[in-house]
């Protein structure tokens, strides 16, 4: 059996859009920003969380801005840029993946044949910071607690009284927020939270060389482990996408105050599939959502990827898994102790999500669940060559029923209209010699193998008893969900 080991695209989420994974995004003017798709690395350890945020927002750079609540304020050693190729390498690694197989042909024989650049405000500013300060504190009720520089983002590190007052500061600041942020701001105030509050330095981004603007990474200590997702619904369409990259010392994150459920894996679906996997797997995990009642946190990568073990990192892998100093950018800081600084344990988690679906922050636990888990989809190319021999004619029977199954799972998995793929098993049962060819089973699709009506799921047991024969082997990795608009 041969093996083959390729990239694809897949164009499972809308490119150009906004998102912010626990923030709402804020911006100068009329420019309207919607959240529909973000990225996030999420790293616990012990009280320890790092969390990593990618921007991929519609508008004018020069209108970016965020609010995201966070448990304490943050020291200015504890804010730090890290380069978008981080999360690239998470996600290709770790993203649902198509898998080929090559039959080989059973009439002859044959052979088995992967930057902290933090600096204080200038002192020139620090006199007007402070007026600021006090002006927003008598009338808003809003204190600044701290205000940092780093790299091409302006930050401040906001407390207030309430949620009104918060408002109306940024509003009167040049910020124009969504009309309900008020209802969701509330809730992290009474629960003592503060507010980070980061928008971008056209100039020093444009003086610095970069085009797009880079992942920003905060650091805190809490007994809490979650995401405030709440707050970045507030100027949402409806529903958005959530990538989540976890890693503990220990096992798997899963969630606490929702479900956390496997996305289907291992099965058997058309050669076909590979010209539209994008297409696929948005349609396989949007019906495994609606499946799931809308509310669930769902798994798509988990394995035990240490640097320093030379176990397998993956079944298989298409390329190295990412080097130590990668996980250490990520905030995977044990990662880079070569003498062993403990085990790096990777969850990849996809959440969709909606303000009716999800009406609490996420929720996380470190488990010791260790096993390893990927989604993945099987493609089996048909043996080539002359088939005319006992076995090979053994063998396209087999194929025949198998080819039928990958019909029936395609529907089943994403929902797809089948009845138009009769010439995928006629291609089968044209190269049969006519006795073995009349003596075919009904498939139990919706075309028979004479090209009628057949009784649905007619041929279920008999197609499973037959595939469960067939040998499969080896896995395929793409290139993952997310188009670009920052790097």
């Amino acid at each position: 059996m041969n093996i083959n080991l390729q990239f694809a695209s897949l164009a499972l989420l809308a490119a150009n859009s906004a998102s912010a994974f626990c923030g709402f995004y804020v911006a100068k003017a009329d420019a309207t920003l919607f959240n529909d798709r973000s990225e996030v690395i999420l790293v616990r350890d012990g009280r320890r969380t790092i969390i990593t945020m990618s921007n991929d927002f519609q508008g004018d750079v020069k209108d970016f801005a965020m609010v995201v609540p966070v448990p304490t304020v943050l020291d200015r050693n504890d804010i730090r840029i890290v380069e978008r190729r981080v999360f690239d390498v998470l996600d290709s690694y770790s993203s649902p993946r198509l898998v080929e197989y090559y039959d080989g042909n059973p009439c002859i024989q044959w052979e088995y044949a992967e930057e902290l650049d933090v600096m204080r405000v200038p002192m020139a500013a620090e006199a007007m910071a402070d007026k600021a300060s006090t002006r927003a504190r008598r009338e808003y009720g809003v204190t600044i607690e701290a205000r940092y520089t780093v790299g091409e983002y302006d930050v401040l590190i906001l407390s207030a009284q309430e949620s009104n007052g918060l408002k109306r500061w940024l509003l009167d600041n040049d910020y124009q927020i969504p009309s309900t942020a008020h209802e969701v701001l509330d809730p992290y105030i009474k629960s003592g939270l503060k507010f980070f509050v980061v928008k971008i330095d056209l100039e020093r981004m444009q003086a610095q060389g970069f085009e797009f603007l880079r992942p920003i990474q905060v650091r805190f200590e809490s007994e809490k482990f979650m995401l405030p997702i709440r707050l970045g619904m507030a100027n949402s369409k409806g529903t958005q996408d959530m990538i989540v990259y976890a890693f503990t010392r220990e096992g798997r994150v899963d969630a606490v105050n929702y479900r956390t459920v496997r996305m289907p894996t291992d099965r058997k679906v058309p050669l076909f599939v590979k010209e539209r996997f994008g297409e696929f797997y948005k349609d396989l995990f949007k019906r495994k959502w609606k499946q799931e009642g809308r509310n669930a946190v769902t798994l798509e990568y988990a394995w035990n990827v240490t640097p320093s073990w030379n176990g397998m990192k993956c079944d298989p892998c298409v390329g190295p898994p990412p080097m130590p100093q990668e996980f250490v950018d990520a905030g995977v800081d044990w990662a880079g102790n070569w003498n062993g600084g403990g085990q790096v344990f990777f969850t990849r988690l996809h959440v969709r999500y909606s303000r009716e679906k999800f009406p609490q922050d996420l929720f996380f636990q470190v488990t010791p669940n260790t096993e390893h888990y990927q989604a993945r989809y099987v493609l089996t190319h048909p043996a080539q060559g002359d088939l005319s021999c006992e076995a090979g004619q053994d063998y396209l029977e087999e194929l025949y029923y198998r080819r039928a199954m990958e019909l029936d799972e395609l529907h089943a998995l994403a929902g797809w209209d089948i009845s138009q793929h009769a010439g995928y098993l006629a291609d089968v049962r044209r190269k049969l010699v006519p006795e073995r060819r009349n003596a075919l089973e009904p498939t139990g699709l919706p075309f028979d193998q004479d090209g009628g009506k057949g009784g649905p799921g007619s041929g279920t047991m008999l197609l499973l008893g037959i595939f469960s024969l067939i040998a499969v082997g080896a896995y395929f990795l793409p290139r993952s969900l997310t188009g670009r608009h920052t790097a």
